[in-house]
């Protein structure tokens, strides 16, 4: 909760400069970022607690680490460089509001890479929070006529099912395999917003 703060404001600030700001560029920008990110997932390391080092004083003052279930027991974790990931879920939030994506991505990249988070934890972490930034923004789109709430009803239920299969997948799943669809799907998105960026789709 601590994150959706960041991720909340921002993605405020981006439904508000939607209708102000050119955004075929910065989709540009963003699909070239998007890239390079998903190349860092693919040859990333799990972090072991024993490496990563102490966790950020911040960490330890709002009680941010904690532990995960893994086969046979229960594996502890530390948090690192929280003012980063609270910076780049600013970013996260106002891209989402901006370009009208989820900012999933950005979100699991920041507590993968900056924060050293198990990878794990980074994606059900941003799964948690992605309600509350769409939201956020939401309500602005709404009050601007920009969303058709019967077409989103039929995709929301599509998303529902989705998101359970993908629930009961993940704790069987190893984390590489984790990881090789987590860059792949970026790629994907990535693609498809230098397409439309460079299209003037946006």
């Amino acid at each position: 909760m601590f994150l959706e703060i960041a991720t909340t404001f921002g993605a405020i600030i981006g439904a508000y400069l939607a209708t102000r700001v050119p955004t075929s560029s910065l989709a540009v920008v963003f699909g070239l970022v998007l890239l390079y990110s998903a190349y860092l997932s693919l040859t990333a390391k799990d972090h072991l607690v024993e490496e990563a080092g102490p966790a950020h004083s911040w960490a330890d003052k709002l009680r941010l680490n904690s532990e995960m279930p893994v086969k046979g027991g229960w594996q502890s974790y530390r948090v690192h460089n929280v003012g980063g990931g609270f910076a780049l879920m600013s970013v996260a939030g106002a891209l989402s509001g901006l370009l009208g994506i989820g900012s999933g991505a950005i979100k699991v990249l920041a507590m993968d890479r900056v924060m050293k988070l198990p990878f794990k934890v980074s994606t059900t972490t941003s799964n948690f929070m992605i309600g509350v930034t769409a939201a956020a923004s939401a309500g602005v789109y709404l009050g601007k006529g920009f969303i058709e709430p019967g077409l989103a009803a039929p995709v929301m239920l599509g998303v529902l099912v989705g998101s359970l299969i993908g629930a009961n997948l993940l704790s069987r799943a190893n984390n590489q395999t984790l990881r090789y669809v987590f860059s792949a799907v970026i790629g994907a998105l990535a693609v498809q917003m230098i397409y439309k960026g460079a299209a003037g789709k946006l």
